[in-house]
């Protein structure tokens, strides 16, 4: 059932995962691997001339440099740069956190602010997350508004929606607006121009003020729009800046617009991955019910074919939810398949198939009475209330 259908778009989900890691971390190690042997070649010889150019041991200077990368934790550095725990760098901190960015350049190096990180960042991650939900669910409202519109006015062009909006031969056309949704593709592309236009426009400012290249700007704004937040490149650290207020204020906006718009795109193309692995679920079931249909072909004569039962009845809506609940929305007329999972997909189609053989064997139809139909169970609600109404249908039919 649904249960086994989720099994296995899970399944395949986590193997598609592990394959795209283990191609990433192929390509990042191909690419990366001779550069950092390069690096390490280089330092290695300047450690070397610096040891012998002020007579150290190799021992004293790594020590040294240990302290200095300890020093480097603490968030002291070489360069003239802001203090790390001053409230604006506090607040800068916290926005990290709660936004799950996590830079990583500054962190708490007591043990009181590492516990009080640890329930400060539970709330503010799950109250952020809330938020980009909600921003998420009021975007796409706004965009299916926009498409809407878009689409009602190409309907008036071309005459199916009257200009006055009154109903009149596109009664049927504004009818099926009423539920009109945009695609998830539409949406999507929609959600990666937004964010491409931010990245573009915050990387300019970026460029200038913090001296990166464009390129470089344009990775850190992905970086840290999407939360992955290496540390590599941090807006906002140096002592001064030209504008100062300005640049930390627009750079307070990018970032939060960035990571709105990021965070809402990744959602879309979650079901965009979805239905992907639907798709090839679908593909994978398909070959495998035809090599089960010739196989059953091959080997039995009597095949039921549920395509004609179903074709001799007139079904109502509840009918056809309560016979396709079970298969999970598949489609079975025309599907040769076996007497179990006919049982399984058609248990109204049985029961008036048994009543019709039974009145059949004894040559004449059972005559239903009014107190019959006015039993606990004709006026009842669900599958089994639905046999009974076809039964007594089929009965006076008759």
């Amino acid at each position: 059932g649904r249960l086994n259908a989720d099994n296995a778009r899970f399944l395949l989900l986590a193997v598609l995962i592990v394959l795209y890691m283990l191609c990433g971390a192929a390509v990042f190690s191909a690419i990366e691997l001779p550069t950092e042997r390069q690096a390490k070649e280089r330092w290695e010889e300047r450690l070397e001339n610096f040891t012998q150019r002020h007579n150290l041991s190799r021992a004293e200077l790594r020590h040294f440099l240990r302290e200095y990368e300890e020093a480097a934790v603490a968030g002291i550095r070489v360069d003239d740069i802001r203090p790390r725990w001053d409230f604006t760098g506090a607040f800068y901190f916290v926005g990290t956190v709660v936004s799950t960015i996590g830079f990583g350049m500054t962190t708490p190096a007591t043990v009181g602010g590492k516990i009080f990180l640890i329930f400060y960042g539970l709330i503010g991650c799950a109250g952020t997350i809330l938020f980009f939900n909600l921003f998420l669910e009021r975007l796409i409202t706004v965009i299916a508004y926009v498409m809407k519109s878009c689409h009602e006015r190409q309907l008036r062009r071309k005459g199916v929606l009257p200009h006055d909006g009154r109903r009149g031969s596109g009664t049927s056309e504004a009818d099926s607006l009423a539920g009109w949704k945009p695609s998830v593709y539409y949406v999507m592309l929609i959600l990666c121009v937004a964010s491409l236009i931010i990245s573009c426009c915050a990387s300019a400012m970026y460029t200038p003020i913090e001296g990166w290249s464009y390129f470089d700007s344009l990775y850190f704004c992905f970086v840290a729009f999407s939360t992955i937040g290496f540390g590599d490149l941090v807006s906002s650290q140096n002592t001064q800046y030209e504008s100062q207020g300005l640049y930390r204020f627009g750079n307070f906006v990018f970032i939060l617009m960035g990571v709105c718009c990021i965070y809402s795109l990744f959602n879309v193309i979650s079901i965009v991955i979805k239905q992907s692995i639907n798709w090839i679920l679908k593909k994978l079931d398909c070959r495998c019910c035809h090599r089960c249909q010739r196989k059953l072909f091959r080997s039995r004569r009597n095949v039921v074919m549920p395509g004609n039962m179903r074709s001799r009845r007139n079904i109502s809506i509840e009918t056809d939810i309560v016979n396709e609940s079970d298969t999970d929305g598949r489609r079975l007329s025309g599907e040769m398949i076996s007497m179990k999972d006919f049982l399984a997909s058609n248990k109204v189609s049985l029961a008036i198939m048994q009543k019709q053989l039974s009145e059949t064997a004894n040559g004449y139809p059972r005559q239903m009475s009014t107190n019959s139909k006015q039993n606990g169970f004709s006026g009842g609600v669900g599958a089994l209330a639905i046999m009974n109404n076809r039964l007594a249908e089929t009965s006076v039919d008759r």
